[in-house]
């Protein structure tokens, strides 16, 4: 990967804290959702019941309660705090805080997920792999296919063959495949 040397100088600007004063691309609008989504929780965690009794301290909502009002407070905070501090010049959220190659492994996740039962282990997890080396490694299509079917290949065997986990199958035979090896190694016929 490339560090692109007028913009970055190869160390990382993930310290505590970031810029001395100063409010990075998107942090805002992240402090917002912390925010909103921690109210949200002080709100779920108001509507936890007690069936027992009275809602007291040792009722089932105190802790969830407790935590979420914390979490809404430092959240608050924390907003209020970057409001007020100047924005970074010379970054760009799609460039330094969320660039494309992010987006792009979010929804191939994303597409994972959805695709992993209906098609099964094996392709959906081979297609992902390939184009995520690719994307990410930026090298050629010989090792792109040799690095990512190999992995492919030593994690199906340590999950399906050693662990027996029970991995989706989908449209690819696996039962027939694991039978026909069981068959070699044992001699039969």
């Amino acid at each position: 990967m490339k560090i692109e040397t007028e913009h970055h100088d190869g160390t990382s600007d993930a310290t505590p804290g970031g810029y001395e004063g100063q409010r990075r691309p998107g942090e805002l609008i992240f402090g917002a959702v912390m925010f909103l989504g921690s109210l949200f929780l002080v709100f779920s965690a108001w509507g936890i019941e007690n069936t027992f009794g009275p809602n007291g301290l040792s009722s089932p909502r105190a802790i969830p309660l407790a935590t979420t009002i914390v979490m809404a407070i430092a959240a608050g905070v924390i907003l209020f705090k970057d409001a007020r501090l100047p924005r970074v010049t010379g970054e760009t959220v799609m460039k330094d805080i969320l660039p494309v190659n992010v987006i792009i492994l979010a929804v191939m996740l994303v597409a994972y997920g959805v695709a992993l039962k209906p098609i099964g282990f094996l392709p959906t997890s081979a297609v992902f792999l390939i184009i995520a080396i690719k994307l990410l490694a930026r090298r050629g299509w010989g090792w792109t296919l040799l690095v990512s079917l190999g992995s492919l290949i030593l994690i199906w065997i340590v999950f399906r063959i050693v662990f027996t986990v029970l991995i989706p199958a989908g449209i690819v035979p696996e039962a027939e495949v694991i039978q026909m090896f069981r068959s070699l190694f044992q001699g039969a016929p």
